[in-house]
């Protein structure tokens, strides 16, 4: 890794750590009322989209048809699934165009228990590479590898004929320093318990004539407790979040399908007001607008639709919009493409997405490519690798096999 971004990440790490990034933020007046405003949390690899299949579909997943990866975006699909068993690996390089040594790893499968129920697990792991950390001087102190994790187990069940719910827990360790001293204080790793509530909704309709499917899911994700990285008790946010949305999936005939899917994002944290220069009797400074962003996780998840300092418009601009098309060829060949927006005053990312997809016996290749067109990003110029397995199809092939002989 070279020396610019090991410094760029030691400085995030330390940013994290010291907890001070919200309340600088914004912290001149009232001038600084619609311009940029982001919301940050702990562990932002939660969000990433994991798996090829939705990243070749505008990083969206709420409503589209069920796969080994729902978990991540609605574990409640899993009761809907066809197959009764699967697995999946991916793989997505990270910073490539910089650096060779950081990525995402996703480990995920499910199997049905009954007809109408389903449990699955997953195992996610970020790796930062290696990092030089050094003194004020320059002097080298250690050399450590940052890495995040998390391992995930969901439920799934129909509860009617059209329509499932699902619960999902998740433990999670971050660990950025590794015990390096920050401003004299020792940091730690940080852990954290979080848990996602989902439902899916999925009936059969006619469209034009054609047979379709239409279906919509919720999914409020990352529930849970702040994590901390020092023992001072200064605690951040883990990115809880609201995604939901429709999709439709039309069958042309036979051998083609095509679907298109809609996915709304919004981050159930507080968003950064914009301080006074002035202080409180207690040396604290003074909120001119938006709210206290220092309070509890339940406190924070319903604060979060009404504390942006710009009011309703700057709350519709803190979401996200992701839309995706597949089409299946005799459901082995697929194609895909999206595009995800967000607002240039949360974070400005706009990028169009790119996917292939092949199936053949027990096993299926996903690809996915995206193209930035605003900013820089940390997935440009790569190639996103999910590996599936389908276990059925194995059971299957092995039955043909020992009846042929």
């Amino acid at each position: 890794m070279n020396r610019i971004t090991q410094q760029f990440l030691v400085l995030l790490a330390f940013t994290i750590l010291g907890s001070r990034a919200a309340n600088a933020q914004n912290s001149d007046n009232s001038n600084l009322l619609g311009q940029i405003n982001t919301i940050t949390t702990a562990v932002p690899f939660l969000l990433i989209s994991p798996d090829a299949r939705a990243g070749g579909m505008g990083d969206q997943g709420v409503a589209s048809a069920p796969d080994a990866n729902s978990l991540h975006w609605n574990a409640a699909k899993y009761a809907f699934i066809e197959k009764k068993s699967g697995i999946s690996l991916s793989y997505t390089p990270w910073l490539k165009a910089l650096v060779n040594d950081m990525f995402i790893g996703y480990l995920s499968g499910y199997t049905k228990i009954k007809k109408d129920q389903a449990i699955a697990g997953a195992f996610r792991y970020f790796s930062l590479g290696n990092i030089t950390f050094t003194d004020n001087q320059g002097s080298t102190i250690r050399d450590f590898k940052p890495s995040e994790f998390s391992f995930d187990f969901a439920y799934s069940r129909k509860l009617s004929d059209n329509l499932s719910g699902g619960i999902a827990l998740r433990w999670i360790h971050s660990n950025l320093t590794g015990g390096t001293s920050v401003e004299g204080a020792d940091s730690k790793a940080g852990n954290s318990v979080a848990a996602d509530i989902s439902v899916y909704y999925q009936k059969e309709i006619k469209v034009g004539g054609k047979d379709a499917v239409f279906s919509s899911g919720v999914n409020i994700s990352n529930l849970g407790s702040k994590i901390s990285y020092t023992n001072t008790g200064t605690k951040n946010f883990i990115p809880a979040n609201l995604r939901l949305g429709p999709g439709l999936k039309l069958k042309l005939n036979e051998y083609n399908e095509l679907a298109f899917n809609l996915d709304f994002n919004k981050l159930l944290v507080p968003t950064p007001p914009i301080y006074s220069d002035s202080l409180d009797n207690n040396n604290s400074q003074i909120i001119s607008y938006g709210k206290d962003p220092n309070v509890s996780v339940p406190a924070g998840i319903f604060q979060s639709f009404s504390d942006a300092p710009g009011g309703g418009k700057e709350e519709l601009k803190e979401v996200n919009i992701g839309f995706g098309m597949e089409y299946w060829y005799d459901k082995q060949f697929a194609f895909r493409g999206g595009y995800f927006y967000e607002n240039k005053l949360k974070g400005n990312r706009k990028y169009f997405t790119l996917g292939a997809g092949l199936r053949y016996n027990v096993f299926g290749l996903d690809l996915a490519y995206l193209i930035p067109t605003d900013q820089r990003n940390p997935l440009e110029n790569t190639l996103h690798f999910t590996l599936t397995f389908d276990f059925d199809a194995l059971a299957t092939k092995k039955s043909k096999d020992d009846n042929a002989e």
